[in-house]
């Protein structure tokens, strides 16, 4: 299918790496909580036109290049460690009743989610040996089998954001109930992104 070898492979490839847990999907569930379903579905805007430029960045040979260039990225990647940790800390020292760190403003959302995305140099990376495994050399039709990828990675990546916001804001709303549990999901979260920070500064 479009040079594709096993769409139905791909698909669930896609689903997996979507459902492993990340700074993407933390800034999904964070924004949700904050801003509600407009606030998740900004977000989930945001990781999907990352996640395109880096999916065609690699496509267009940026993974060798930086490969090439390991200190250009190690430069990327300790800034994306130093945005996570930075975002971590000012959870983890907000005070009650003090403005949120992810604001509520959609805008902000996608900017937010946006930025925690492309600054993942990893994922250049990754897609570079992702896409390989499903391409079939003997069918292969140029950028139309890289463009239907892109589209289903797309399409997924919204299903699943608007699914996991749904449940976020349906589970939200009973913690809002309770500031002290809102509290402590909020420091917990600001350690979940100071630990993505420091476990993509380690290269791990």
């Amino acid at each position: 299918m479009f040079g594709i070898s096993d769409y139905g492979a791909f698909v669930v490839a896609v689903i997996v790496f979507l459902a492993i847990p990340g700074p993407g999907n933390l800034a999904l569930v964070t924004s949700t909580s904050k801003g509600g379903i407009r606030g998740g579905l900004a977000a989930t805007l945001g990781c999907i036109s990352g996640d395109q430029v880096l999916l065609w960045a690699a496509v267009a040979g940026v993974a060798g290049l930086l490969a090439a260039n390991p200190a250009v990225f190690h430069a990327v990647q300790w800034l994306g460690a130093a945005y996570l940790a930075w975002l971590g800390l000012k959870m983890l020292r907000a005070k009650p009743g003090a403005a949120p760190v992810l604001q509520i403003q959609p805008r902000q959302y996608f900017r937010q989610t946006l930025a925690i995305t492309l600054l993942n140099p990893k994922a250049i990376v990754f897609y570079m040996a992702f896409f390989p495994l499903f391409i079939d050399p003997a069918r292969h039709q140029g950028l139309r089998t890289f463009g239907v990828m892109a589209l289903t990675i797309a399409a997924l990546t919204f299903l699943y954001g608007l699914g996991a916001t749904l449940l976020t804001h349906f589970l939200a709303e009973r913690v809002r109930a309770n500031p002290r549990i809102a509290a402590r999901l909020e420091k917990l979260a600001g350690v979940f992104l100071l630990g993505f920070g420091i476990k993509l500064a380690l290269g791990r």
